[in-house]
Formats: C-alpha cells, structure tokens, sequence
C-alpha cells in the first residue's frame, strides 16, 4: 500500500511540474509576437524548435538580440546599398571611369604645331658678317583617319570601363548577399542551440531534484550536465562564426568596427527578386544582362578598334611648313669701302614620311590576334554564364525541395517526437539517455533544415548575380 502511495505521488509530481512548465511557457511565448519562420516546442519556456521561427523579442535578454532586431536591425538590401556608395575597393575603382573619360577627351585632341628658331652667324668662322635668322611654323596633318579612330578606341574604352564596374557591382552585392545569409544560418543555428541549453538546464534542474530524493542515478545527472555542456561549446562556436560574418558585412559595406549591426530578416524568405518560370527564361535574360558578358563584347569592340588604328597609323602624315627668313651679309675689301646686303626670304614645304621600313605591321597583327582571343573569351563566357544560371536555378529547385520535405515531415515530427519522450521522462517511463538521442537527433535535423534554407538563399542570390538582375 506503501508503494502504491509512492508511485501515486511520484506520478502526480511529475505532471505537476510538466503542467507547470507548459504554464510559463504559455504566458512566456505570449508576450512577444514571433519573428521569422514557424518553430514551436509547446512545453518549453526558452525555445520553439519547429520550423524555425525566432523568438528573439520574446527573450530579450538572450543571447540572439546581440545580433538580431527586426524593428532597428539592416537588411541586405540596406547592405548592398550601402557597399555600393562606400565599399573601399569600389569607390577606387570607379576612377578607373574618369581615367577612361580622360583618355577620350585626349583622344579627339589635334596634334599640336611646332615653332623653330634659327640663328646662324660667321662670327666663329671668319666670317663675321654673315648673319642668318629664321623663324618657321609646322602644322602637322593626320593622315587616314587618326583622330577619329583614336576616339573611337577611347570611346569603346569608356564603355569597357562602365561595364567593368557594373560588373563589380553585381559581384559585390553577391557577396554581400551570401554573407548575410551566412550570418542568418549562424543566427538561427545560435539561436536553437541556445534554447535547446536553456531547456537542458531546466531539466538539470528536474533531475536533480530527482537525484536529491533518490529517484535518479547520479549517472543520469551526469550524462545531462554534458550534454549541456557539449551545447555551451557549440554554442561559442557558433557565435563565432555569427561575429566572423558580421565583421565580414562591415568590411563589405565599408562600416565601422565599432559600428552595432544587427540583422532583421527571415532566412526563409529572402528579399530578393523571384526566379523565372523557367531556367530557358533566367538563361536568356543573364544573356541579355549581365554586365561582365557585355563587357567581354565590348572589350572585343576595343579589339577591333585598335586594329582599326594601327591601320591608320600605318599611314604617314603630312606636315606643312612655313619659314620666314633675314639673312645679312658685309663685305670690307671693295674699293668703295664696306658693303652690306640684306635679304628677306619666305619659303614653304611639305615634310611627308616614307613608309619603307616601320609600316606599322607588328602593331596590326597584335590588333588582329587581340580581336580573335576577345571573340574565344566572349564565346567563353557565354558559356559560363549558361552554367552558372543553369546550376543556381538547380540548387534553388532542389533547396525549395528540400525545405518542403523537412517543414512538413522532418521537424514536425522531430519535436513531436521529442515532446512525448521528455513527459514520458518527466514520470519515468523513459532513460535520459532516450532523451538525450533523440534531441541529438533533433539537433541534427534543425542543423540540415538550417543548411537548406541557407542554401536557398544563396541559391536565390547566386541565381539573381548570374542573371544580372538589377540592383535596387
């Protein structure tokens, strides 16, 4: 009868303290609204395990509000802006634009006319009074069209360069991109650890308790505590690789260290463009769009205007000259005594290369050689671009595939899983080491789902830099 009162009582103070929990964790889930995708485990007060929905704002204090606010965090889209107008490499490299202005300013020049000066006097060679001097202008004169293929070089030029930064543009956002959703998959991985620990330190507590009346081995005791201790260590872990992100997104963006930045979006609903219907459609646009593929064609447009100029330059110019010159002479051994004579004398030329030996050849075959390697790298890169939009679109699909299967199977049924064997627990129809396999087991899924959400978001921003979508 004894025994039966004891069973009885244990039996009623285990679901005492199970009503209990679910009670705080009813009033504690309530205060704040949920924040990013769905996760729930009802019965605990620190954590919603489902599908991965933050709570953040209901726990203030956590650990996870360091990083997360999604009323005053930045989004990626506030980030690619802001790595747009102050990322260090970039704004240099934007004057690589100015240069290329520069150089077709220079290129529409005239070539400049030349002034000579001549004195020549007899003074030195016993001739004292012969004096000769001599002023003359040249205009040289392109020949063939030079100018006007010099602009259109620099012109092709200034293009190349306007595509060139285009192009680090989009692969600048694609980086901010992934490395925000880098961070959102530390974020959310630092997230469940977190409240998973705070859950185990809970049922420390419980067993305890147990262990203290001598209902539970030591053992069990023990085998909890390192298990929350093993999370405590992937817990760091994680955060490091979280603050490794951030410190890579200011570097990015050109914020300062010091700076706090928090992120405010879902990593399973990225804020990016949605893909085509189709991956013929996605290959078409990149076609049509992408900055570095307009820039392999426009370089072939700089190749085949060099070839032009060479050409040019193989014709020789033409420079007019003009020269105005006095020249006086003395002569003392007349009879009549000294005698001086002075002339004035204007004359012209024409001063024209002879083509005999430099006609320019090497120059043309370089041009010519330049235009054949920038055809094979544009038809390169064409094929490039199809992979890359091809295999994005691949890794989308198969993400979205993947997130599907575990938001309604995996993880639904991981928690519910692990919800009836911590009650069974609580009331000692199971061993903690039933516990502790199965919520290993559920980490281990929450881990995956993380990796394909991540995956996702990549993918999509992956998908979005190889179709050379706009950047807003």
């Amino acid at each position: 009868m004894s025994f039966y009162r004891r069973g009885s009582a244990r039996f009623v103070q285990g679901w005492a303290l199970i009503l209990s929990v679910l009670m705080f964790s009813s009033s504690a889930l309530s205060q704040q609204p949920v924040v990013t995708s769905e996760l729930k485990i009802a019965d605990t007060p620190a954590a919603d395990l489902n599908t991965g929905k933050s709570l953040a704002n209901s726990f203030p204090s956590t650990i996870v509000s360091r990083y997360f606010d999604p009323l005053q965090g930045t989004s990626s889209i506030d980030l690619v802006r802001r790595a747009l107008t102050t990322n260090g490499e970039l704004t240099a490299a934007r004057l690589d634009i100015e240069r290329a202005r520069a150089r077709l300013r220079q290129a529409g020049l005239r070539p400049n006319p030349t002034i000579d000066f001549e004195q020549t006097t007899g003074r030195f060679t016993g001739s004292a009074g012969e004096v000769e001097t001599s002023i003359g202008v040249a205009v040289p004169l392109e020949m063939g069209g030079k100018r006007r293929r010099r602009s259109e070089l620099a012109q092709a030029e200034f293009e190349a360069a306007e595509a060139e930064i285009a192009d680090r543009e989009r692969r600048l956002a694609n980086d901010v991109r992934a490395t925000y959703a880098e961070a959102l998959a530390s974020l959310r991985e630092l997230e469940i650890t977190q409240n998973l620990n705070e859950i185990d330190v809970q049922t420390t507590r419980f067993v305890q308790a147990r262990v203290n009346e001598g209902e539970s081995a030591p053992l069990e005791l023990n085998l909890l505590r390192v298990e929350v201790d093993r999370l405590r260590s992937r817990r760091a872990l994680v955060e490091g690789k979280l603050q490794a992100a951030i410190l890579r997104l200011k570097s990015l963006t050109g914020t300062p260290v010091d700076e706090l930045l928090r992120l405010n979006e879902d990593l399973n609903a990225p804020p990016l463009p949605s893909p085509p219907s189709s991956v013929e459609s996605a290959v078409e646009i990149a076609l049509r769009t992408r900055p570095d593929l307009r820039l392999a064609r426009l370089t072939e447009e700089v190749a085949q205007a060099g070839l032009r100029l060479a050409r040019a330059e193989g014709v020789p110019d033409i420079t007019p000259f003009s020269k105005y010159t006095v020249s006086r002479s003395a002569f003392d051994d007349t009879p009549v005594g000294v005698l001086t004579d002075r002339d004035k004398l204007l004359s012209f030329g024409v001063s024209v290369g002879i083509p005999v030996f430099n006609r320019n050849q090497g120059t043309k075959t370089e041009a010519a050689l330049a235009i054949d390697q920038a055809k094979r790298r544009r038809e390169f890169l064409e094929h490039v671009v199809r992979t890359e939009v091809q295999s994005a679109f691949a890794r989308y699909e198969a993400a979205r595939a993947a997130i599907a299967t575990y938001d309604q199977g995996v993880i639904t049924r991981s928690n519910e899983n692990i919800r009836a064997i911590r009650a069974a627990y609580q009331i000692g129809e199971f061993k903690i080491t039933d516990l502790l396999t199965e919520q290993r087991r559920l980490v281990d899924s929450q881990r995956e789902f993380t990796e394909a959400l991540s995956e996702q978001y990549r993918a999509l921003a992956d998908l979005a830099a190889a179709m050379g979508t706009p950047i807003k």
